[in-house]
């Protein structure tokens, strides 16, 4: 019984840490050789050699401790996509579909972000930001443990492309707690 048990567990997760990811996954698998679009992949060893660095100032030893328990971040990003409406459309059915949870979106002329969230119990295990508008798209994932209160950190802290939009979740959620 106990080692029906065990690998049923063992399974499980398994499981779960393929499925987190796997959305962008599917449009990395059909972007891969389109030059259009730059791909981005940092995987869980990359996060976990964040840990070993020292932190000097308090922002940065907020910063090392929420990115130690992430597990990898893909993103895709599109600057001349013909197509992103339709992509924006087909993303955002994928994402509602998905299980995820909306969180926040904007939407005007100019260009529409989403940002949703995949949880497991009480913790985030998977945030997705999807932006299109004019010809841009940007699909992001970032899985593992992920604390809300955290992710404007680890958006300055990461110069990414693209990650800049999720400052604005991190001062959404600071707005929430003044009220």
């Amino acid at each position: 019984m106990k080692k029906i048990l065990l690998s049923s567990t063992f399974m499980l997760t398994a499981f779960m840490v393929v499925a987190q990811g796997a959305l962008v996954g599917k449009y990395f698998n059909q972007f891969a050789d389109n030059e259009d679009y730059v791909k981005v992949s940092i995987s869980s060893k990359m996060f976990s050699l964040f840990t070993d660095l020292e932190a000097g100032s308090e922002d940065e030893q907020e910063f090392l401790k929420a990115v130690s328990k992430l597990k990898g971040l893909k993103i895709i990003v599109g600057d001349s996509v013909p197509d992103s409406k339709k992509l924006y459309t087909q993303a955002m059915k994928d994402i509602s579909s998905g299980g995820y949870e909306e969180l926040m979106s904007v939407r005007d002329a100019g260009e529409n972000f989403q940002f949703s969230i995949k949880e497991q119990g009480t913790k985030i295990e998977e945030l997705i930001m999807l932006v299109g508008g004019g010809k841009q798209f940007i699909l992001l994932s970032l899985y593992g443990e992920i604390d809300l209160k955290n992710i404007s950190k680890i958006a300055k802290g990461m110069k990414i492309s693209g990650f800049s939009q999720l400052e604005k979740l991190g001062h959404k959620e600071k707005e929430e707690e003044k009220k």
